[in-house]
């Protein structure tokens, strides 16, 4: 089983909170995704006139992953702020949290860093009763 580097995961989702395209908000916010297979990905929010069209930094960072193959995960770091100031945590939104039950097991671990201390929640506790493809049968 691939280790999990906190430390690592967080540096990289600062590099790719960098990235973001956040002309409306101002709200920069980095991801960096741990595949089962021990590879990284990372996204940035892109943000759109017509907010809907928005997409975060946990999704994009996933859907790269998808997009190249990998579809089990073991962790994500998240991080944000306001011009890039990262203050406080900023944990997934509701979409991105449903993404993420299609392709993360309950202890899939969620790291956020507010620019001083690390938390870990496990996913079960981030969203204790996903929609999943069981309610589709």
């Amino acid at each position: 089983m691939v280790k999990i580097n906190y430390e690592e995961l967080i540096k990289l989702a600062v590099d790719a909170m960098d990235t973001a395209y956040s002309p409306y908000s101002k709200c920069r916010v980095g991801a960096c995704l741990l595949g089962d297979s021990g590879r990284y990905y990372t996204g940035c929010n892109v943000e759109n006139a017509s907010y809907s069209a928005t997409c975060c930094a946990e999704r994009t960072a996933i859907f790269k992953a998808v997009s190249g193959g990998e579809k089990r995960f073991r962790a994500i770091a998240i991080v944000g702020g306001i011009d890039g100031a990262i203050k406080d945590y900023f944990p997934p939104c509701g979409a991105c949290r449903q993404v993420m039950s299609e392709f993360c097991d309950d202890d899939f671990e969620i790291i956020l860093f507010n620019g001083e201390k690390i938390t870990v929640r496990k996913f079960f506790e981030m969203l204790p009763y996903p929609f999943g493809s069981e309610k589709l049968n």
